[in-house]
């Protein structure tokens, strides 16, 4: 029932900028938290980052410093802004929320981030 858009991916070249959105339909008042994660090819899905409705966030090791996701006027909308793009940085990007009341991810369809040199 509860739908996430993401926006925004598209080929980079090495050292460029990307910016990635994602809107969910969730109300703005039962979003716990809402992040995304990747999967490149022949890795597992690895968290990128999280956002939590108090502000707090957490970012993998490997983006700390060129990565920042940041929460939109809306509430229910969430941007990851992507800096100095890098190789390993290709992979399928999905967003995620989570809700106070369920213990449920909901997932969108993912957004493809090719970086390339």
């Amino acid at each position: 029932q509860v739908q996430l858009v993401e926006s925004g991916g598209g080929l980079v070249q090495a050292g460029g900028s990307m910016r990635l959105s994602c809107t969910t339909s969730a109300s703005r008042e039962s979003i716990n938290a809402m992040g995304w994660y990747r999967q490149g090819p022949g890795k597992l899905r690895e968290l990128v980052a999280i956002l939590t409705r108090d502000d707090q966030t957490n970012y993998a090791d490997s983006v700390l410093g060129r990565f920042t996701i940041s929460r939109a006027d809306a509430k229910n909308t969430v941007n990851l802004q992507m800096n100095s793009l890098k190789l390993e940085d290709t992979a399928v990007y999905t967003c995620t929320v989570s809700r106070l009341f369920d213990s449920n991810h909901y997932w969108g369809q993912g957004t493809q981030v090719t970086v390339s040199s």
